[in-house]
């Protein structure tokens, strides 16, 4: 579902002009892209900082309604205050919600507390945590999660074996990475390797 955002038009750019839009507590931001002008706007400092609360915000549709109209968009970037960390400029990019847009969106792996190959004492190796990903942005996942359950000791998760959505796709570079590894010795492995080292090392004088 799109987020629906007020915006006011910003007749006035520089940095004299974004400073008094931040001491009313608001936030200047732009909208660019779609070989269009781009257009400064005015964002409500309240209403964008509850927004912030929502998880996944870049892989979000946006429609930006000023006294221009609807803008459809989505979050590029953020610029934070170093100090108070309080967003002080904020991009938009248009985009035609009719075709695909490249979103990066995190993963996430679940079922560690049942996974075949943790139990047996392997270890989790969580390699990329991020995966690029390109569809219409409604398809577009908030996150990508990798089922532990059945993996065991020696397997590798690559970008192939990912879940998607129907429509999304792997962006590129993506499919031959591996994601996750569950790394370790088979207990018989480990059992095997025991009585070998012991009948390498010298016996004591």
């Amino acid at each position: 579902m799109a987020i629906k955002l007020n915006a006011e038009i910003r007749n006035v750019a520089g940095k004299g002009a974004a400073r008094s839009i931040r001491n009313n507590k608001n936030i200047p931001a732009v909208i660019y892209g779609e070989k269009k002008s781009p257009v400064a706007i005015e964002l409500n400092g309240r209403e964008f900082g509850m927004l912030l609360k929502q998880p996944s915000l870049r892989t979000k549709l946006f429609q930006i309604q000023t006294s221009a109209g609807t803008e459809d968009a989505m979050l590029m970037d953020i610029q934070y205050h170093p100090i108070s960390d309080a967003p002080i400029h904020v991009d938009f990019k248009r985009i035609d919600v009719k075709s695909p847009v490249n979103v990066v969106v995190p993963v996430e792996v679940i079922n560690a507390e049942v996974s075949k190959g943790l139990k047996l004492g392997g270890v989790l190796n969580f390699a990329v945590r991020k995966v690029a990903l390109r569809g219409l942005v409604d398809a577009i996942p908030e996150k990508i999660t990798i089922d532990l359950t059945n993996l065991t000791i020696g397997d590798t998760v690559h970008g192939t074996d990912l879940v998607l959505p129907a429509g999304v796709e792997l962006g590129l570079h993506q499919a031959e990475l591996a994601f996750a590894i569950i790394g370790g010795k088979m207990p018989e492995e480990a059992g095997d390797a025991k009585p070998a080292a012991a009948a390498a090392a010298p016996a004591k004088k």
